[in-house]
Order: C-alpha cells, then structure tokens, then sequence
C-alpha cells in the first residue's frame, strides 16, 4: 500500500509540474470591426428632410449606413441619384454618381465615377469628382470638370460653386462664349453712337472660341 500511495503521489508531483508549464492559449478580444453597418438596405428610393422641410429624394441600389467607421458615413458604393425639391416639390436639380459617401456629423458629400448635375435653368455639369458641403452651402471639384449653359461652355481643373449652380467659377479654363455676350460687353466700354455708325459696325453674332485664364 504505502509503495502505491507513493507511486500515486510522484505522478501527481509530475502532473502539476507539467500543467504549471504549459502556456495558456487566450485568443484575442473581440473589437468591432469597421466593416459592421448599423444599416444596408436594397432598392432604396426614399424622401430625406432638412429641418422638417422636404428638400432631398435618394434612389440608390444599395445604401449602408456606418457608424463604426471615422467618421461615420452613409456609403452608395452602387451609385446614387439624388434630387433636389423646392418648398412646391418641384425638381431644383439632381446629381448622379457612380459611388457616393456622406459624412453625416461634418454634412459634407464625396461623389466618385461619372459624376452628373442638371439644374432646370439647363446648366450641365460633368467631373469624375465632387464634393458638396452643406454647412458652407458650397460644391467644389480639384479635378478636370466640364460646364455647359445655353449661353457658354466651360472646361478647368477647378471648379467652385454655390449650392445653387448660380454663382460659380472654373480656374485654368478653356472655352466657347456666345458672341452676343461678348459684343455687349465691348458696347459698354465704348462711347455711345449713332443708329447708322452701329448698324455699320455691328458684327454678325456666331459663336467664337475664347480661352480664359485664371
């Protein structure tokens, strides 16, 4: 017996010797990933409101809603279409992308791909790029962009703008001018004439390319 209980007592000796030197295996903490989204919703097309005023419509294949991320965003990796109401309801303008994201708490807009605006004044705007801020009420682009209106068309590498599309600005630029424009501008730096002296000297009024610089 006491041959037994001593046998039985250094296998014990072993085995705790041998747990006390084994190295225990913890896998890491779980984080949460900044690929999780609080929301991704499919075939969206949905009205948005601005201080309980309805202003937006998104129409998106697919729309993910992300917090985790910094900073948290709205992402349309499919792209968008968004439109832009009066009080009325009726369509100020609309914008359509390739792939959108929007900032919520900075409120700011970054539009990829083939980025589109038609307003109903009939201003056409096209970029690969876009970026719209809404505290500032401003739309910007640092890359090539393309600005058509009935009157003249525009190309630069810089393009400012009210939110609006009224008030706006294309640095490095090159483009077409109606001549109309043109000739009335030079009619107010010159002195007044007479009827026959201006039908003598008015010119026809086709359109001619003018290139303009900063």
């Amino acid at each position: 017996m006491r041959k037994l209980l001593h046998t039985i007592a250094i296998l014990a000796i072993a085995l705790l010797a041998a747990c006390a030197e084994e190295k225990e295996h913890i896998a890491p903490a779980i984080n949460p990933r900044d690929s999780v989204a609080v929301m991704v919703s499919y075939g969206v097309n949905t009205l948005i409101s601005d201080s309980g005023v309805i202003k937006y419509r998104i129409v998106a294949e697919q729309w993910e809603v992300n917090q985790q991320r910094q900073p948290s965003r709205w992402i349309f990796e499919k792209g968008l279409l968004l439109e832009n109401f009066d009080l009325a309801m009726h369509v100020l303008s609309f914008i359509q992308c390739d792939t959108a994201y929007y900032y919520d708490v900075e409120r700011l807009w970054e539009l990829h791909g083939r980025v589109r605006i038609l307003t109903k004044n009939g201003l056409r705007f096209s970029s690969e790029e876009l970026f719209w801020d809404e505290n500032r009420h401003e739309i910007y682009s640092n890359k090539f962009s393309h600005l058509i209106t009935p009157d003249k068309e525009l190309q630069g590498n810089r393009f400012r703008s009210d939110e609006k599309m009224t008030k706006y600005s294309v640095r490095n630029t090159k483009g077409y001018f109606d001549r109309k424009e043109i000739d009335k501008s030079d009619e107010k730096k010159t002195k007044p004439q007479t009827d026959s002296a201006r039908t003598q000297g008015r010119r026809p009024a086709s359109p001619r390319r003018v290139s303009q610089g900063d």
